[in-house]
């Protein structure tokens, strides 16, 4: 029996070891979901856009889609919201955000990810931060938006890379919906029996970086988000300075957001309005490493 149980005991630590190994080699494919094929574009729903490709400072040429909403008045000066996305699809999956914020008033600027879409290269964390950063600077450099005119604003997997942007390019507001703390906090909950901090090879850690981000911040999550539990966003909430703001959304993580939730949507133009500033010019980080 003692021989049995040993051999027991050293086929699971051989299954416990072979899929830590997989856990490690294999994160990006847990992480990043890229669809190449892009089936929309915001013509589909009558919306004028302009395709714009950028240069990321790896040479990657980034695909984007800048949409504007309706002339009116003051519309050179209005408010841009700088839209990183979830972390599966393209930019073709987010017409109803798309539609959403130029409702409100608000021109758009997204963009794919590396590996997303019509984007080169490969999707991983530093990657995704060098897409961000060549859509911060095709909107201050090439368009000149002064920097706090810019709403940069994230979803799930996007918070990590918005928060990024906010630490090291100082926006005018910091959304992030539906965010969770960091890949390590995610993996805990998943892999509860894993050293997830020693397996780790991403981070995202935006529940660090709050503290350093200066710009107003609007934290929104849902009780129902069946992904990322919504005590994430009630500490990264936590985490910020000041000013800042939490909205409980109602629905699941693909089904609560911005496009369904009148109250969300009032409080963000609010938001706009009081605290986005004309005038300053843009900044950009001197590194994209944290």
């Amino acid at each position: 029996m003692g021989h049995a149980v040993l051999k027991i005991v050293a086929a699971i630590a051989v299954v416990y070891v072979l899929v830590g190994l997989l856990l490690y080699f294999r994160q990006s494919a847990y992480i990043y979901f890229p669809a190449r094929t892009v089936r929309q574009t915001p013509a589909a729903i009558g919306l004028a856009y302009e395709d714009v490709r950028l240069k990321a400072e790896d040479g990657a040429t980034i695909a984007a889609w800048f949409v504007q909403a309706p002339a009116g008045a003051n519309a050179e000066n209005r408010p841009v919201v700088l839209f990183c996305h979830g972390n599966a699809g393209n930019i073709g999956d987010r017409l109803n955000t798309l539609r959403t914020f130029v409702s409100l008033g608000l021109d758009v600027l997204i963009f794919d990810y590396h590996g997303y879409g019509e984007s080169e290269g490969k999707p991983g964390e530093n990657e995704t931060y060098l897409s961000a950063l060549a859509a911060w600077e095709h909107l201050t450099l090439t368009r000149s938006v002064p920097s706090n005119r810019i709403v940069v604003f994230g979803r799930s997997l996007g918070c990590g890379v918005a928060s990024w942007l906010a630490q090291h390019c100082e926006p005018g507001l910091l959304v992030l919906e539906s965010a969770f703390e960091s890949v390590p906090a995610m993996a805990r909950k998943i892999y509860p029996i894993y050293p997830v901090r020693l397996l780790s090879r991403f981070s995202y850690d935006t529940l660090a970086r709050m503290e350093h981000i200066r710009c107003p911040v609007i934290v929104a999550h849902s009780r129902e988000d069946e992904m990322i539990p919504f005590e994430h966003g009630r500490r990264i909430f936590e985490a910020a300075n000041e000013p800042k703001t939490f909205i409980e959304l109602q629905g699941s993580h693909n089904a609560g957001g911005i496009d369904i939730a009148p109250g969300y949507r009032a409080l963000l133009r609010e938001w706009v309005d009081t605290h986005i500033e004309l005038g300053k010019t843009g900044n950009r980080p001197d590194t994209a490493k944290d």
